[in-house]
């Protein structure tokens, strides 16, 4: 099977999903990351060969997109608009050529600006396919109501994810995402079995945990998947008949308040 990533920064690739891409890598399956942005201008050099030792450090292959987007390009209006519309095309042509079958990124009410305009482009992409790859979702600064779809790792796994994102060595200089992948982790092992099968689930045996929500495009649907610890052999199954186009589809919280802030002046 080949997994896309789609990472709106480089570091993400090791932050937002990084124990269910190397558990998907090590069942044999080809993962490639596709770096939308390189973040501010001025640091992008740097940033692209820190990308580069990282993804060689976890066994990913990378793409970077030709006309990464900036900054600048996640404000409201037409800049951020045509960002997106830029970031789709290249994404349907980088779909269409790799033939994937699975599709991972961050949840378009992921709160970042950045990160809610990649998905945006992921969902435009996927919605106009006859047939679509499977979409997972993570969530880094937003959260995700609906997670479908849980890993259970061990302390050898974070010290992969840690020694790839190590590569990054100037986003950690700016603030230190070793800690939050970490915490995040821990906090998820307690939440993860209750909020995907129900509250009064045993915990589970792992020290740490990752969560995603699997969405499965259905004609003009988006049909939730079915609760499960992933099986890095068989990660796709059946999905459930849960139609929640309503919730991936909706305005996002993010973009609510930068729609009323530019509506007042503020």
């Amino acid at each position: 099977m080949d997994v896309l990533h789609v990472s709106p920064h480089p570091d993400d690739e090791l932050i937002g999903a990084p124990a269910t891409l190397l558990a998907l890598r090590d069942a044999g399956h080809r993962i490639v990351n596709f770096a939308a942005s390189l973040g501010a201008p001025e640091s992008a050099e740097r940033r692209r060969t820190e990308l580069e030792q990282a993804c060689q450090r976890a066994g990913f292959e990378l793409l970077v997109a030709q006309r990464p987007f900036g900054r600048t390009s996640t404000r409201p209006g037409v800049g951020r608009d045509r960002a997106e519309h830029r970031l789709s095309e290249e994404l349907a042509t980088v779909i269409d050529n790799g033939s994937f079958d699975l599709v991972v990124s961050p949840s378009p009410h992921d709160r970042h600006p950045g990160h809610e305009l990649v998905a945006r482009a992921v969902r435009s992409v996927l919605a106009g396919r006859s047939r679509s790859p499977r979409w997972w979702l993570w969530r880094l600064w937003g959260e995700l109501p609906l997670p479908t779809t849980i890993v259970s790792f061990g302390v050898e796994r974070m010290t992969e994810i840690m020694d790839a994102l190590a590569a990054h060595t100037g986003e950690l200089a700016r603030n230190d995402y070793r800690a939050l992948v970490e915490g995040r982790g821990r906090e998820t092992r307690v939440l993860a079995p209750e909020l995907i099968f129900g509250f009064g689930s045993p915990a589970l045996e792992q020290p740490y945990a990752e969560i995603t929500t699997e969405v499965v495009r259905d004609h003009d649907r988006w049909l939730l998947g079915r609760p499960r610890l992933m099986d890095p052999g068989a990660p796709l199954v059946a999905p459930s008949g849960l139609d929640i186009s309503w919730w991936l589809n909706g305005q996002s919280v993010a973009q609510r308040v930068q729609a009323e802030q530019v509506a007042s002046g503020a």
